[in-house]
């Protein structure tokens, strides 16, 4: 296991640094301290063939610009608040709304926008960040930390870690894309999904939750034995069809720490199992890229990735009944998801 790091370049005078860990069959993951960005995995296929699995730019300027969230850590909250606003007992709190009359992704200068402090570790990086009161609207200094080891299992684990002095909002993720074709040779639209949930959440026409639980059964939204993301595209599944033919919906898992999450290349023979201990994972399969500039030399275009982000679920502070993602003073946060690539032989 080797863990080395390069100058990416600098930001507000911070330098911007780029950590790879390589374990001892070969894979990489490199990130950088500025968002916590993921910009690269290098992962095998059936045939051992090493190569790019996640969308990413080679420079920072390009992330600095990037308006997708490529590979970054999200929050204080992933996904929309519903007004831009919310109350905690019995104060209201106004946040940037940066998605029509929402608020996205923690904001105009979310997680994904700042600098953060780093360490290197025998097995991966920790990185550190302080979020004072008041940032993006949100209460409370929070302190956060956020640490990727790989092991020779070819598991990618991030843990999430956190405590506040003062009640608030917090269910961070990363909005890593996958694309297990390697290279981007192929849009998701074949890759095969697989989830251990029975219900999914029914969204607005502004994407956030109407606070319904939707049954999977007889829906393109049943991942339960695997289906084709190309077959929520083509629906004609109002769902479907509202967030531009595809998906960008939260699913409650019904288990945990139990291979609840498998995406499958059948070309490429790359699998991606995922586990975590969070209530939920939205599924986004790229519907919004916009045919417009290039990821690495390769055109922009609808479904070159899919975002699998487990998280609480979004605009739960408006919904009594959902799993809370409201931090209490001094509560620790902590979160893991496990990233673990395998192939088919």
């Amino acid at each position: 296991m080797e863990v080395t790091h390069t100058i990416f370049g600098e930001v507000d005078q911070k330098t911007i640094y780029s950590f790879t860990m390589e374990n001892d069959q070969g894979m990489k993951v490199t990130a950088i301290n500025y968002g916590c960005i993921i910009t690269s995995i290098l992962a095998p296929d059936k045939n051992g063939t090493l190569e790019e699995v996640v969308i990413g730019h080679d420079t920072l300027v390009d992330y600095i610009h990037d308006s997708y969230f490529l590979g970054a850590v999200v929050g204080r909250v992933g996904g929309r608040i519903k007004g831009g606003s919310f109350e905690l007992d019995g104060d209201t709190y106004t946040l940037p709304k940066n998605n029509q009359e929402n608020h996205l992704h923690g904001g105009f200068k979310g997680f994904n926008k700042v600098v953060w402090d780093a360490e290197r570790l025998e097995e991966g990086v920790r990185f550190s960040y302080f979020s004072p009161d008041g940032e993006e609207g949100y209460p409370g200094n929070l302190h956060i930390q956020v640490t990727y080891t790989l092991d020779n299992q070819n598991q990618l684990n991030i843990h999430y870690e956190a405590h506040s002095d003062k009640k608030t909002l917090l269910t961070v993720t990363n909005h890593s894309y996958f694309n297990l074709s390697g290279n981007l040779k192929r849009d998701i639209q074949q890759h095969s999904l697989k989830i251990k949930s029975d219900r999914f959440i029914e969204l607005n026409d502004e994407f956030i939750p109407t606070g319904n639980f939707l049954d999977v059964g007889r829906t393109p939204f049943d991942f339960r034995d695997g289906r084709a993301i190309e077959t929520g595209i083509t629906a004609a599944h109002d769902q479907n069809v509202l967030v531009g033919n595809g998906y960008d919906h939260p699913f409650l898992l019904h288990t945990n720490h139990n291979a609840e999450i498998e995406l499958k290349d059948p070309v490429s023979g790359r699998i991606l199992t995922m586990e975590t201990d969070e209530v939920g994972v939205v599924v986004y399969s790229g519907n919004s890229i916009n045919a417009e500039g290039k990821f690495r030399g390769t055109p922009a275009k609808k479904y070159l990735g899919i975002c699998l982000e487990t998280q609480g679920l979004p605009d739960a502070i408006h919904h009594p009944h959902f799993p809370s993602v409201v931090l209490d003073r001094d509560q620790k946060y902590s979160s893991k998801t496990v990233y673990k690539f395998g192939m088919e032989r």
